[in-house]
């Protein structure tokens, strides 16, 4: 599989970056965490970092997933009782 670009991922509040820009992820505490706050995601190219409105983990997954399809690796799949969640059924 041929590489290519890596994809944009989406930070809420209709807020998009190229994964690969994306080089650090601050969780938001306390009193800053308001108003649907939840992280600062440090862009290359950009001086400030941009508010997101999704968890830490959530977009680190979203550039792990993204990163890995670009470099035209093989998706990993997850096992069927992931950690920390319980099955439904």
């Amino acid at each position: 599989m041929a590489k290519r670009e890596p994809r944009m991922i989406p930070l809420g509040y209709g807020k998009f970056v190229r994964a690969d820009r994306v080089y650090a992820l601050v969780p938001l505490e306390g009193g800053e965490r308001q108003d649907g706050r939840r992280t600062y995601v440090h862009v290359d190219g950009l001086s400030e970092p941009v508010v997101a409105s999704r968890s830490e983990r959530a977009i680190l997954a979203d550039v792990e997933r993204a990163l890995a399809e670009a470099a035209g690796l093989p998706q990993r799949k997850r096992p069927a009782g992931a950690a920390g969640q319980e099955s439904l059924l």
